[in-house]
């Protein structure tokens, strides 16, 4: 796999990595692919609209812990609001991905933590 161009560490410095607690997620009405989560980064709530529908069902988030890009500027992605990204890893075969798994922390953390 061809790994992308290097990055300063102040370029990476720039992102503002969070855990977040997922609140709800439910399927979002207008694209097959992504859900829409509820997520609370510790004193604010934000919808984000992740693209793993086919590796999650929306009914077993709740409650679980992810890591967040909290500083990623706000998008519409087929007609909803996405205030955020979910960090996740692709499992491939070749080029076809065969999973999709998000990031969490191995043990629990209050909600708003920063990753470092």
């Amino acid at each position: 796999m061809e790994l992308k161009p290097t990055i300063t560490y102040d370029d990476f410095a720039k992102l503002d990595l969070r855990i977040g607690t997922i609140i709800s997620a439910e399927f979002h009405p207008n694209a097959d692919r992504i859900l829409k989560v509820q997520v609370d980064l510790g004193g604010e709530q934000r919808q984000v609209c992740a693209g793993v529908r086919a590796y999650y069902d929306p009914a077993t988030l709740p409650g679980k812990q992810v890591v967040v890009v909290a500083n990623l500027a706000p998008r519409k992605i087929r007609g909803e609001d996405s205030n955020g990204m979910l960090l996740a890893a692709s499992a491939l075969t070749g080029d076809q991905v065969t999973d999709v798994v998000l990031l969490a922390p191995s043990k629990e953390v209050p909600a708003g933590s920063t990753v470092s």
